[in-house]
């Protein structure tokens, strides 16, 4: 049995081969060496390339670009499967993480995060669609909470053996971005052999489609992108700029994060199963709130790395985001709604690396409470989804007398 020799049905294939392994297993090829490459690149750009706010934002804004561009995948399903888009995807990532290293320019830098990116942001964008085509809507928060686990495991074996090894057998740069792009591929070649090529369903609508009753989605997708990249660019930043921390100092704050991860992912998937979308989203954001407000005026290193575990364990409930969409859309819209999202969350990820990396030079605390300001916002639009989301009611204006109240 292999991609290329055999089909079968999601529902139909048994234990370890069944779609949602699949998933955990893809989830876990990917983390082998983004995670790598997220662990090493702050250190890499200011030990190797002497970055400053400046290029790290140019740098950062560049990974963004194929995350804007991700309302292309529709596009070339036309050609390809969406299976086979996500496996081309791991292969760009696995071979632009492993060559990093070979180019310890700025420019090489930029071109080689460029290739890691396209590879990154279009398997995303095909994982969260082959997700909600083929796991349960019942069981969906469940399920994708236990493929973060996984990633997180993966996680946890990357950042661990940077962490353990760095130091000892004095490690360069080039030989773990090496290593670890190599593991992703090793894993991709794996899954082509051992996995069929499942159908999707319900056909796709190969077009770029925007509904307006998705406008809720589509504003909290928008948010959360740019709450995101506080966190990806500029908290990580803080850690090696700030308060020092080195390559194994920082894989030891990502293993800790690791461990939450996979621990607390399940948990917060069952959570959302019982409680609903829009008390996950509000918890979530109520916590950002303080979470970045903290940024912005921490100044003890251990303060800051603590912020720094409790804002990445937020990440997990954005699962909530995913099953709101599940149960109001309708299943043809599933595939090219992924990717107009991906765009939508990448909008701001465009601009924001690089504008907030000159707000950065003047002043760090500014960047953070911008963060507060965009998660606030946030909040207020999560208040609005409804107790039970469906298609056909996807809002619930609560501030609303009970006369006029309508979901659009």
């Amino acid at each position: 049995m292999t991609y290329f020799t055999q089909n079968a049905h999601p529902d139909e294939a048994p234990g370890w081969r069944s779609p949602a392994v699949l998933l955990m297993i893809m989830a876990g090829a990917m983390q082998l060496s983004f995670a790598a490459w997220w662990n090493l690149m702050n250190n890499f750009a200011v030990q190797e390339l002497d970055f400053t706010g400046r290029e790290i934002g140019i740098q950062q804004s560049i990974r963004e670009i194929p995350g804007f561009l991700s309302f292309l995948a529709v596009y070339l399903l036309l050609v390809m499967r969406e299976q086979t888009l996500a496996y081309a995807s791991l292969l760009l990532l696995g071979i632009g993480v492993a060559v990093t290293g070979y180019f310890p320019t700025a420019l090489g830098f930029y071109v080689t995060t460029l290739i890691m990116s396209i590879g990154f942001h279009y398997y995303e964008t095909m994982a969260q669609s082959l997700s909600l085509q083929w796991l349960p809507k019942a069981t969906a928060a469940a399920s994708m909470g236990k493929i973060i686990s996984v990633g997180a495991f993966a996680q946890l074996i990357a950042y661990g053996l940077i962490f353990f090894a760095w130091k000892t057998f004095d490690l360069s740069f080039t030989l773990v971005f090496a290593i670890a792009g190599g593991l992703t591929l090793v894993v991709l070649a794996f899954l082509i052999m051992a996995y069929p090529h499942f159908r999707e369903g319900i056909p796709q609508h190969k077009k770029i489609i925007l509904r307006k009753r998705y406008w809720l989605y589509y504003a909290l997708t928008f948010m959360g992108g740019a709450r995101r990249q506080i966190f990806m660019v500029f908290a990580g930043f803080l850690m090696v700029e700030r308060f020092g921390y080195d390559v194994h100092e920082i894989a030891g704050l990502f293993l800790i994060n690791g461990v939450f991860s996979m621990v607390l992912a399940p948990q917060i998937g069952q959570l959302i199963v019982r409680f609903g979308e829009r008390k996950a989203l509000v918890f979530e954001y109520i916590g950002l709130i303080g979470v970045f407000v903290a940024y912005a005026f921490v100044s003890s290193p251990w303060v800051a790395a603590s912020l720094y575990v409790i804002d990445h364990a937020f990440f997990a409930v954005a699962i909530a985001m995913k099953t709101y969409f599940q149960k109001i859309a309708d299943p043809r819209d599933i595939a090219p709604t992924a990717g107009v999202a991906f765009t939508i969350n990448h909008i701001a990820a465009v601009f924001i690396p690089v504008l907030f990396g000159l707000i950065w030079l003047i002043s760090p605390a500014a960047v953070f409470l911008a963060g507060a300001a965009m998660a606030a916002i946030s909040l207020i639009l999560a208040s609005l989804i409804p107790g039970s989301p469906e298609e056909g009611r996807e809002v619930d204006f609560w501030f609303r007398k009970p006369s006029t109240q309508a979901a659009e």
